[in-house]
């Protein structure tokens, strides 16, 4: 059984930063691309920042400058770093990740329960 477990979420003020961190536990293969997605309330769920295997990194417009997506594949752990923040950054923040179980069978994505992220004065 694979799990992914966040952490970090909370409340912090407009401009503030925070820290979420997300690990897979369990016997895998492989992991592959792991990733950040968030969901705003009444709105679609939308990627963040993702990172690959080999440390090639993607971000949304919206929050690039401003956060950062690293991984550990040793630890098979991913953090994103998210600085400057607004309002608008309100939402559930999900960890995602393309596991392998076994070497013959396709990648399965995992998601984790989600954090909150709250920015408010």
């Amino acid at each position: 059984q694979v799990r992914l477990v966040e952490s970090g979420g909370g409340l912090v003020q407009p401009g503030g930063s925070l820290r979420l961190s997300c690990a897979a536990s369990g016997s895998a293969y492989s992991v592959d691309v792991m990733g950040w997605y968030r969901q705003a309330p009444g709105k679609q769920r939308e990627l963040v920042a993702s990172v690959n295997s080999a440390g090639a990194t993607s971000y949304a417009e919206s929050v690039k400058g401003r956060f950062t997506i690293s991984r550990d594949n040793a630890k098979n752990t991913v953090d994103l770093q998210l600085s400057s923040l607004n309002p608008e950054d309100t939402a559930v923040y999900y960890c995602n990740a393309l596991i392998r179980i076994r070497s013959w069978r396709p990648g399965t994505n995992y998601w984790g329960q989600g954090t909150q992220v709250t920015v408010s004065s």
